[in-house]
């Protein structure tokens, strides 16, 4: 773990915002002493009209930026999270994700929690500051097995409504994360993004827009969004093997399939249609999107991701004329 802390947080200089600037240039939200108005240098919308109105000449308040940021993820343990053909299951990619934003986070001083859409509930960790907690936190999510999808029950939980379907729905959980932590800061989406075969949002409209959509549109026009979507090889394309059986982990259901190639270039074709739709609603909701394979090396493609987004911020704040 102290091998990853070193690696990591050096390649995510610059995601994240606490101590140091943001991606989006502008001014902060704290407030700062009041001085005297100045025509034409000044907002009028940061006016102070109390300050004014005891002293009769124009004054405006200032905004520092703020230095203390609090980071929140939404971590997916559903049943699906716990399959992978690569060098490790979706479950530990997605740790290992979490791990990378909140060792940044606490070395900063900031604070990090993280909401954990488990298959009988959500879970909530809150916000605490240190390494000693981003452990505890680290642990719970590499300890949750579909036997045991709370190893701390202690921890504030949200019990799954009756009769309500066993897997807990993705939107309801970002709805709960956003109207729970309303301070602004980093948003962490850490998910497979597939719906489940049930859903019937995706019967009745298989290219409509995601029902997850919405809510993450919400958290996204009051806080930084980062998605990071776990996918593996095989949820992409089928090995040519022939009969098979295959379980659904999320429902438990078995089915005999031949993989004949027809049926092969079918699914191809289903999953690359799901992919563009989850990259499409993402990209309409404004959040960041990050990639990460289990069959791949998960840190050179958050080194990579990370530049880019430090070129795209080296390119606005160019354009705007901010200072660095």
């Amino acid at each position: 773990m102290r091998r990853l802390e070193l690696a990591v947080t050096r390649k995510l200089e610059g995601l994240l915002n606490g101590e140091h600037l943001g991606l989006l240039p502008g001014p902060g939200t704290e407030l700062a002493e009041a001085r005297l108005y100045q025509p034409g240098e000044d907002d009028v919308r940061h006016m102070d009209w109390a300050v004014t109105a005891r002293t009769t000449t124009p004054h405006v308040r200032d905004l520092i930026a703020d230095h203390e940021l609090e980071a929140w993820a939404l971590m997916d343990l559903t049943p699906s999270m716990d399959f992978g053909t690569g060098t490790v299951i979706k479950r530990d990619l997605a740790a290992a994700a979490l791990a990378a934003v909140g060792f940044l986070t606490v070395r900063l001083g900031d604070r990090v929690g993280a909401y954990l859409l488990h298959p009988t509930g959500l879970g909530r960790w809150p916000a605490r500051t240190g390494k000693a907690a981003l452990y505890a936190l680290l642990e719970a999510v590499l300890d949750t097995t579909p036997g045991n999808d709370d190893p701390h029950p202690r921890r504030t939980r949200t019990p799954a409504t009756p009769g309500a379907r066993p897997v807990p729905d993705l939107a309801a959980a970002i709805t709960s994360l956003d109207r729970g932590q309303t301070r602004r800061g980093l948003r962490v989406v850490i998910s497979d993004f597939l719906p489940p075969a049930d859903d019937p949002h995706t019967a009745d409209t298989p290219h409509g827009p995601p029902p997850w959509e919405k809510p993450l549109r919400r958290l996204a026009a009051r806080h930084q969004v980062l998605a990071v979507e776990i996918i593996d090889p095989r949820e992409l394309d089928l090995p040519d093997i022939g009969l098979v059986e295959m379980t659904d982990p999320e429902t438990g259901t078995v089915h005999e399939i031949v993989l004949s190639r027809r049926v092969r270039e079918r699914y191809a074709a289903a999953a690359a249609a799901q992919r563009d739709r989850t990259r499409a609603a993402l990209r309409r909701c404004g959040a960041h999107h990050l990639v990460l394979r289990t069959d791949r090396d998960w840190v050179a493609d958050v080194a990579r991701f990370t530049l880019r987004q430090r070129r795209a911020a080296g390119r606005a704040l160019g354009r705007t004329g901010a200072r660095p």
